[in-house]
């Protein structure tokens, strides 16, 4: 049985539909790896046209819980591409500045401009997530955000930024191996934090958050992709199939020279 990687914008979405150890047609790490490897080089070329049209823009959003693979997918995924011309954003604790202004501002200012990709590790949507889960803000104020979200991103597509977002999701176990891993591993324990066990301890209101940040913020312009995220090589390939097939379907053109050629005698 298949399981799809989008929804349909209106659906409700169950995370317990979707099993995080899903793995497609793919049975070993091996083979999935050598098509990465062929996905890298197509990201490549698209991010070179990307450039040269300067008529888009990408943005790329990663929603995760703890251990969920946001760095793991920027560094397999994204490892290639030219650094000039991709920036990775990490949204961490609000500054004073950013409280200061509406729970929008610290993102809008840095996504990308015309012929650029961004990655924005965590994003906006920690505004109903965290926020919610641990009372920040009250309730009336972070139910409105859906549709300030999905308002801003459909302004952000009308003026060119093509966005794709991905919910990276893995089990309570599969965090639980991963927790232990940096514990007990010297190189990884300096990655281990004692506040991912407090938030541990909010999975289950995570998953209604997060089921209603999926829902609520699925639309045709802006949809959420749902990535199996319990074996890495699988995540990898997933995303890195999804991001360079949404750039082919732009059809973009290398932009023609404003010169004529023919007369133009290189000694």
């Amino acid at each position: 049985m298949t399981q799809p990687i989008t929804v349909k914008p209106g659906e409700k979405i169950k995370l317990k539909d979707f099993d995080p150890s899903y793995t497609g047609n793919y049975t070993n790490k091996k083979n999935a790896e050598k098509k990465l490897d062929e996905i890298r080089k197509q990201m490549i070329q698209f991010q070179s046209l990307l450039y040269a049209e300067n008529k888009r823009s990408l943005l790329i959003i990663l929603q995760a819980m703890d251990t969920g693979g946001k760095d793991g997918t920027i560094r397999h995924v994204m490892g290639g591409v030219d650094p000039q011309g991709c920036d990775v954003k990490s949204f961490k604790v609000p500054t004073p500045e950013e409280l200061s202004h509406d729970f929008l501002w610290r993102a809008h200012k840095v996504t990308p401009c015309k012929g650029k990709i961004v990655i924005f590790n965590r994003s906006y949507y920690e505004d109903v997530l965290v926020v919610r889960i641990h009372d920040l803000v009250p309730k009336e104020v972070w139910k409105k955000r859906y549709d300030q979200i999905n308002d801003f991103e459909r302004i952000l597509t009308e003026n060119g930024t093509v966005i794709m977002k991905f919910y990276l999701h893995i089990s309570k176990d599969e965090q639980k191996k991963r927790l232990e891993e940096r514990l007990n591993d010297p190189s990884k324990r300096w990655k281990f934090s004692e506040g991912d066990l407090k938030e541990r301890k909010y999975w289950d209101d995570y998953m209604d958050a997060y089921e209603d940040a999926l829902t609520k913020c699925n639309t045709e312009y802006a949809p959420w992709h749902i990535i199996p995220a319990n074996r890495k090589w699988y995540r990898n390939l997933i995303i890195g199939q999804t991001i360079v097939e949404k750039l082919k379907s732009l059809d973009m053109k290398y932009p023609e020279t404003k010169i004529d050629i023919k007369n133009i005698i290189i000694e």
